[in-house]
């Protein structure tokens, strides 16, 4: 049995033992010495089992309380200890407020929607205002206002998502296969505002769908069409807007385009287009003319003057208003520009893929030249 001589003695032990630790270690094994599973304190507790109820009843406050004042003072001495190491490592720490801060993680631009605004940019310096359309069609505007027969091929089921539902002009519904359609309903609008018709100098750029996938194609893409409507319109004005285009697109002056003719049932004249490019390590690179040693030429678009039929469907007088279209895989400019060799890197979502073609939002590049010095 302890006396209240010995609890006292133990006590003292235990407070000169914490006051002479320095350190958080020290002082954990005073912990253990007098409050761990093996400790001095603890066996007494433990001692208590054994004694009869009288002496447990003599005994217990005494050696809780004994308990409890080491356990206090060992607390003090911690957070003592723990703030004078504290004090410490701010005195001999520095911080160097001339260094640059760490880069944050940020968005970026996608490369598509980076060609997208740079499209936007060249073409308001030609004067066309951005126009839009619904993805979801009705066969009418996206087929048979284009001057697409039944029998024509686009309309496969292999080639376009149709909707089962029927479409409020009595056809179907169907994700659009081109931007085409916006053309159309930009024409009906300008009929209906201005009955004599007016002017137009539209681009269309967005989402297109076809049921197609490979290294060159995906069921989605992106697309930008162009449309110019006005009187006296000729070959060699979209030859021209073109060209300027390209130029201000790629940066470079010695673009050079091929006009071949081709069938578009939308247009007529159609030509397809083709620009010059070299070789340079197996890749291509647009400019100067494909008939010229170690170059050639590559398809890039499709254009022509807006068929007659076009024209009237969309409530517009032909024998008045005339006028050039023009379409392009936005996709493919992105991967002409910035080096790309496979289109579905666009929409896979590769982390790596899309870090490496990524542009900062703060940082995005700028056209060196804007087609005003060009025009």
């Amino acid at each position: 049995m302890e006396t209240t001589h010995e609890l006292d003695r133990l006590g003292q032990d235990a407070r000169s033992r914490i006051a002479e630790a320095t350190t958080i270690d020290a002082l954990e094994a005073v912990r253990i010495a007098f409050l761990g599973k093996q400790g001095s304190i603890s066996a007494l507790l433990k001692s208590l089992g054994r004694m009869s109820a009288e002496e447990r009843q003599a005994q217990a406050p005494a050696i809780q309380a004994l308990r409890q004042q080491v356990s206090d003072e060992i607390a003090r001495r911690r957070e003592a200890l723990e703030s004078a190491a504290l004090e410490q490592r701010l005195a001999a720490e520095r911080l160097d407020l001339t260094l640059p801060a760490p880069q944050a993680p940020g968005g970026s631009v996608h490369p598509v929607a980076q060609v997208m605004d740079e499209l936007a940019e060249i073409f308001a310096d030609l004067g066309f205002s951005v126009a839009t359309g619904p993805e979801i069609e009705d066969d009418w505007t996206n087929f048979t206002a284009l001057n697409m027969p039944e029998s024509h091929p686009a309309r496969a089921m292999h080639d376009t998502f149709y909707f089962p539902d029927a479409s409020p002009t009595g056809g179907r519904m169907l994700l659009r296969t081109h931007t085409s359609p916006v053309q159309v309903r930009t024409m009906l609008a300008t009929a209906k505002d201005h009955p004599g018709g007016a002017p137009l100098r539209i681009i269309a750029p967005g989402r297109v769908y076809r049921s197609d996938s490979d290294a060159t194609h995906t069921p989605m893409f992106h697309q930008v069409e162009g449309l110019v409507i006005d009187r006296d319109i000729h070959l060699g004005h979209l030859k021209w807007t073109l060209e300027t285009f390209l130029k201000a697109f790629f940066e470079r002056e010695d673009i050079v385009l091929r006009l071949r003719p081709s069938y578009f049932p939308f247009t007529e004249p159609s030509v397809e287009v083709d620009v010059g490019f070299a070789l340079d390590n197996g890749r291509r690179v647009l400019g100067g003319s494909g008939d010229a040693p170690g170059h050639g030429w590559m398809e890039l678009l499709g254009s022509g003057m807006v068929n007659r039929r076009v024209i009237a469907m969309s409530g517009l007088d032909p024998d008045v208003w005339q006028g050039f279209a023009f379409g392009v895989g936005v996709d493919r400019l992105a991967m002409l520009k910035y080096g790309m060799d496979d289109l579905r890197a666009f929409f896979d979502g590769d982390v790596r893929s899309l870090r490496h073609y990524r542009f900062s939002a703060f940082d995005q590049p700028t056209l060196s030249a804007g087609v005003g010095a060009r025009a």
